[in-house]
Formats: C-alpha cells, sequence, structure tokens
C-alpha cells in the first residue's frame, strides 16, 4: 500500500512532517522519505525501514532538516521521494498507487521523445519516476497532473514539492483517501485523517475524486474540480485503514464494529455453544467486538501479539518468513484456550496459511472447536488497484485453488461469478471444502451486501473488485 503527508507552515514544518509520517507507518515496511524545503532550498531523505521503524531511522533528520514546506511518505515499494529537475523546475514528488499499463506508457514516453529512467525498483522502473516522466510531458505542472490521471490505469494520488507550495492529487476515482486539514500556523495533506488530528489540524474536507489543490502556509486553493465518479477501496475500512481514521465521513472502528454485528445476526442460532467470541489481532479486534456485542457471547482475547521487537508479518520478501513471523509473534493465554469453543474473526482470508496455523495453534494449545468468521467475503480477484497484497497470481488466493481444483485451470467468467454468488451451490461448495482444507470447525464469511451497509456508502462510490470483479 503505501501512505503520504505533507505540510505547509508559516514557521518550520519540520516536526509535523515527522511524526505525520510516522503516523502512516502501518501502511508500508520498506522504504520512508522525507523532503522539506526552506531559505537553503530542497533537503531530501530516504531510508530503508525494513528492519527499523521510520522514527528510528529518521531521527537525526527531525534535528538537521528545515523548512516551511514538506512532503514525506512510507513505501511499500520504492524508494521515494523523488527530486526532479525538468523545464516545470525543480519539484519533488511521492506517489501512493498502482499502474497496470506500465509497459504501454513507457513504449509511448520513448516513442515521444529521447527520455530516459534512472530509479530502478527492483529491477523496475520506479513508477513514482514514471508519474514524474508524464507530467513532465506538459506544458504545466496542473495539466501534467491530469494527464497523468487520464493515462494510468489503476490509480495514482500524489503529492508535489515546488518553491511555492505543494501540489495534492487524488487518484481519478478517489480509490485512495487525500484530506486536508489546516491550523493557524499552516495547512496539511494526509492519507490517515487522525494523523492530522493528532498534530493539532482540524480536518475541512477531504478532496473528491481526481481533484488537483495546491496549499502554501495561508490557504488550500482548487485547481481541478473532482469528478463525479468514486470507487473508494472498501478493503480500507476493513483492514488497511487505522482504526481512529474516518475516509468519507465514516470511522474505520464504527464500519468494522458494524461488519461484526451484521456477521452475528447471519449467524444467529448456529453459534449455540460458542464460549468465547476471540479477534485474531490486532485487524480483527474491533470486528470480533461488534460480534460480541450483538450476540451477547462473551469477547476474550486467548492470544496477545507481541509488537514492541517483531516486524509486521508480511514485511519479509519471503512468505514462508512472513508467515514463520505472524506465528512467533502469538502469545497464547493458556486458560482461555484450553477445552473452549472459540469464534475467531480475523479481517480476511487471502491464502489461508496463517489462519490455518492459527488454528493449529489453538488446537495444540486445548481448544475444543475452532469457527473462523472473515469479516468480509471471500478474496476472488487479484486488486488491480491499490498493491493491497503482494500476491504474483490469483492462484494464490484459496478461493482460487479450491475453484480451480473443482472446475480445472481454464474457468470461464460466469463459473466465477456463481462463487461469488453467497447463495448457491457452488459458493457453498468453495467454502467447505476452504474449510476442511484449513482445519476449522466451521467457517463463514462475512457477506458483500452485509459489508457494504456496515460501510453506509451506495455501493456505486465503493470499489469491491477483489470480491466481485466489479470494475
Amino acid at each position: 500500500m503505501g501512505g503520504f503527508f505533507a505540510t505547509a507552515n508559516k514557521n518550520d514544518c519540520v516536526f509535523d512532517l515527522f511524526f505525520g509520517i510516522d503516523y502512516h507507518s502501518h501502511l508500508g515496511t520498506r522504504r520512508g522519505g522525507m523532503v522539506v524545503h526552506g531559505k537553503n532550498g530542497f533537503n531530501r531523505s530516504i531510508h530503508n525501514i525494513e528492519n527499523a521503524p521510520f522514527r528510528t531511522k529518521f531521527e537525526k533528520e527531525l534535528t538537521s532538516m528545515s523548512g516551511n514546506l514538506g512532503i514525506g511518505c512510507i513505501s511499500d515499494y520504492e524508494p521515494q521521494p523523488l527530486m526532479v529537475r525538468s523545464h516545470h523546475g525543480t519539484y519533488a514528488i511521492t506517489t501512493v498507487g498502482k499502474i497496470n499499463n506500465k509497459d504501454e506508457i513507457i513504449d509511448e514516453l520513448f516513442n515521444n521523445g529521447k527520455t530516459h529512467f534512472l530509479e530502478m525498483s527492483g529491477g523496475e522502473i520506479n513508477a513514482t519516476e514514471l508519474v514524474a516522466a508524464i507530467i513532465d510531458q506538459s506544458d504545466n505542472l496542473v495539466e501534467g497532473i491530469k494527464k497523468a490521471q487520464e493515462i494510468i490505469d489503476g490509480s495514482m494520488s500524489m503529492l508535489l514539492l515546488t518553491p511555492k507550495g505543494i501540489y495534492a492529487a487524488r487518484d481519478r476515482l478517489g480509490r485512495t483517501p487525500v484530506i486536508l486539514g489546516r491550523k493557524s500556523e499552516g495547512y496539511c495533506v494526509t492519507f490517515e485523517s487522525f494523523a492530522a488530528i493528532k498534530l493539532g489540524y482540524e480536518i475541512f474536507r477531504e478532496l473528491g475524486p481526481g481533484e488537483i489543490d495546491v496549499i502554501t502556509p495561508e490557504d488550500a486553493v482548487v485547481l481541478s474540480k473532482p469528478g463525479s465518479k468514486m470507487r473508494i477501496c472498501t478493503f480500507l475500512w476493513v483492514y488497511y485503514g487505522y482504526p481512529s481514521s474516518v475516509y468519507e465521513g465514516v470511522p474505520v472502528e464504527t464500519m468494522r464494529n458494524n461488519c461484526g454485528r451484521l456477521i452475528a445476526k447471519r449467524d444467529a442460532g448456529k453459534n449455540d455453544g460458542i464460549d468465547n467470541v476471540c479477534p485474531v489481532p490486532d485487524s480483527g479486534t474491533a470486528h470480533a467486538i461488534g460480534y460480541a456485542n450483538e450476540s451477547g457471547i462473551p469477547f476474550a482475547r486467548p492470544f496477545v501479539k507481541y509488537t514492541p521487537t517483531w516486524p509486521r508479518s508480511f514485511m519479509p520478501t519471503i512468505q514462508s518468513k512472513r508467515n514463520l513471523i505472524a506465528k512467533m509473534k502469538l502469545v497464547p493465554i493458556h486458560e482461555l484456550i484450553d477445552g473452549r469453543s472459540l469464534l475467531m474473526i480475523d479481517d480476511s482470508i487471502v491464502r489461508g496459511t496463517q489462519l490455518r496455523e492459527t488454528a493449529e495453534f489453538l488446537y495444540e494449545r486445548g481448544a475444543k472447536e475452532v469457527h473462523i468468521r472473515p469479516a468480509c467475503p471471500p478474496l476472488m480477484f487479484g486488486c488491480k488497484y491499490v498493491n493491497f497484497s503482494r500476491s504474483t497470481s490469483e492462484m494464490e488466493l484459496i478461493t482460487r485453488q479450491v475453484i480451480s481444483e473443482e472446475e480445472g485451470e481454464n474457468i470461464e467468467r460466469t463459473v466465477l461469478d456463481d462463487y461469488v454468488n453467497p447463495d448457491s451451490d457452488r459458493y457453498h461448495l468453495m467454502l467447505d471444502r476452504i474449510c476442511e482444507k484449513l482445519g476449522f470447525t466451521s467457517l463463514s464469511f462475512n457477506r458483500l451486501d452485509d459489508m457494504i451497509e456496515a460501510v453506509g456508502i451506495d455501493k456505486e462510490k465503493l470499489c469491491t473488485y477483489c470480491w466481485d470483479g466489479r470494475e
């Protein structure tokens, strides 16, 4: 995924920038970066944060950098922000998004002129540099940003730091949030609303889909009005977003509580004999609280996650290492496991490896039953828009593996649609097979219609592609 933060202050902005970026650390694990501009011009720093948190790596910059304009990011992929010198002048750029048609855009740029790329990330052209190259084909920054939004297949939100102000642009269909905050000292732009609030800003507006604004210490001005069509990522509420954040007026914690409540309603009469409703920490906690409150079944934590020294479970590049770290972080509370029937709620099932090991972990410690209730529907399609999963193929999804075993490798879309339908025989066959493969006592996913109700936003404004394949 990734996240960003920017601030334009009448005084020095580095304190706000440092902590504003740090508050996005849950969104990425590979690189952190910040750029400021002041009387001495631009000053940039990028660090690898795979084995140490952002705050530890950037402590020196907190005291050595100075300026009144700044942007920064947490990146799960390429190093950024980047410094660019072009006919627009010198500027810094950072992005959040995904480009599906990268090769076509690169070919077009090469055909249109003698351009080149310097930033190679894992042998590939840095996506942020590619965005800058698109922007530099136009006569001015605003037209360049518009062109990038138009030709990129996927999504791309961005921040550009110039000596005169900071340009903020939300991706064309608003799949990720871009939020404005203000206080007497200036303005900020943030992915996560709570980051601004914790630094003393009040949230006064969210950019609409495709909107472009420029912020200075004195004002935030709309340069390009938003479009009318939005497809914000629903998975932000289910998992990626921080519990205290708010997107499009909907608090993350409220949505997750609603999810658990609606799952419990569907489970009414089917959950007799359950001793405790339990979260898979940490993202399953609010969902589990909602379920417990609705069902009346006591909430409990049969294990806790040891986080002071362990990195995030999906940080290592190798999947087996991520699974190992996830398992090592879980610390059991034996008295809440032995002899009990537990209903576990996690945010989702992707490959199923970690939840299978969680169930085994509980059985080994005496659990009588382990029932699983993911807070979202079965993931059926690889995300094309926000890089929420590192899956290299849809066949890594446990759903697609099971379907392939039943239907063969070449599966028609109409067949997949039948598996998406929670009222179809194929859907229930898929659940039975997943439940058997992963060793659960029972398995029931949240329904798409219930999840959308939990958000409380018109379905036409939500991206649900990973569940139903709807563009």
